[in-house]
Parts: C-alpha cells; sequence; structure tokens
C-alpha cells in the first residue's frame, strides 16, 4: 500500500510579531495653551439728570446705595402710571361736568372742580418710572424715579451692558485659571489604550 503524502507547503520567511512594546513612541499632542484674560473693561462715570443713578466702573448707585455688577443679573426701567390718580381724576372732572351740565353746579364751582378733576388725571398719567433690579436668588428690588422715561431707558441700557460685560469677563478668567490648574502629566488616551 502506498502511503501519498501531501506536498509541504512552501516555507514563508518568518515575519516578526510586532508587539505594543515595539511600537514607535507618538509624538506628543499637542496642548490647548488658554490666553491670559484682558484686562477688565474701565467704565466712565454716568448720571443721570437728578444725580439719583450713578454707573460707576464699579457698580450701580441708585439713592446712595451701591450695588456690584456682578451682583446683578439685569436691570429694567418701564414707566408705571398712579392709577389712583388717574381713577380719582376722571371721576372728579365726570362728576363736576355732570353737575354742571344738569344745573346742579353753578360755573366757578362746577370750573373749580374740573380743573382739579384734570390735575389729578395729569398727575396719574405723569407717573412714575420703576427701576427693578434682579438679583440672583433673591426678590427683585424696586425704585421709583421720575422724569421722562426715555433718559432711564438708555441709563438701564448701559447698566445692562455693563452688567454682561463683567460677567463675561468673570466667565473667561474662572475659564483660564481652571486650564491652568488642569495636570499636564497626565497620560494621553493614546498612552492608556496602549495604540
Amino acid at each position: 500500500m502506498s502511503h501519498s503524502t501531501l506536498p509541504e507547503p512552501e516555507a514563508t520567511p518568518n515575519q516578526p510579531e510586532e508587539t505594543a512594546d515595539q511600537l514607535a513612541p507618538l509624538p506628543p499632542e499637542p496642548r490647548f495653551q488658554p490666553l491670559p484674560p484682558p484686562p477688565p473693561e474701565q467704565f466712565t462715570i454716568l448720571r443721570s439728570e437728578d444725580g439719583r443713578v450713578e454707573l460707576t466702573n464699579d457698580g450701580l448707585e441708585l439713592n446712595g446705595e451701591l450695588f456690584g455688577w456682578r451682583e446683578l443679573e439685569g436691570v429694567d426701567v418701564r414707566p408705571v402710571r398712579w392709577l389712583l390718580g388717574v381713577m380719582l381724576g376722571a371721576f372728579t372732572l365726570c362728576i363736576f361736568m355732570l353737575g354742571f351740565l344738569q344745573f346742579w353746579l353753578r360755573t366757578v364751582p362746577a370750573a373749580l372742580g374740573m380743573s382739579l378733576g384734570i390735575a389729578l388725571l395729569a398727575w396719574g398719567a405723569r407717573g412714575t418710572n420703576r427701576w427693578r433690579l434682579h438679583r440672583p436668588g433673591q426678590e427683585p428690588r424696586h425704585f421709583a424715579f421720575s422724569g421722562p422715561a426715555r433718559s432711564w431707558q438708555q441709563l438701564a441700557q448701559e447698566a445692562n451692558r455693563r452688567i454682561r460685560q463683567r460677567h463675561d469677563e468673570a466667565a473667561a478668567t474662572a475659564a483660564y485659571w481652571l486650564q491652568a490648574a488642569e495636570p499636564t502629566n497626565w497620560p494621553s488616551q493614546h498612552q492608556i489604550s496602549g495604540f
């Protein structure tokens, strides 16, 4: 009985097996180096016409009380009518006008009463400007100032800009110091996985 043997495959040259230890070291990854934050913006001092509101470099001063820019979230100003004055003025004007038209009152008392009603109506319609300061975690503070609403609203817009600027500066400074405090000798992701 003849035994046939299969031909042996040709010998292939031995290829060295690569191991993780024999890999060439990878170049270090470039690390993000944050830029130091710019110096804080210096604000000019702005005052209201009556001097009761002042915007300084450090904060907002209302009636002698100082609020720092970073302790505020925002400011809004709304013109508010005195509803009681409007209602009393309208009611007084209507009563005296009705009394005069129904011949209950003579001309002089009716004219004086209508003048009083118009004065009350004008006083209530003039109203006031209510400043509302929003502070984190606290109730809003309210302040009332008389005068045209436009100048107060311009001051409030500038105050809101300064509040945002100071918050942005604080966030940039905190991010810089957090990044600077992060250890730079931690192993990179490539060194941990072995690839």
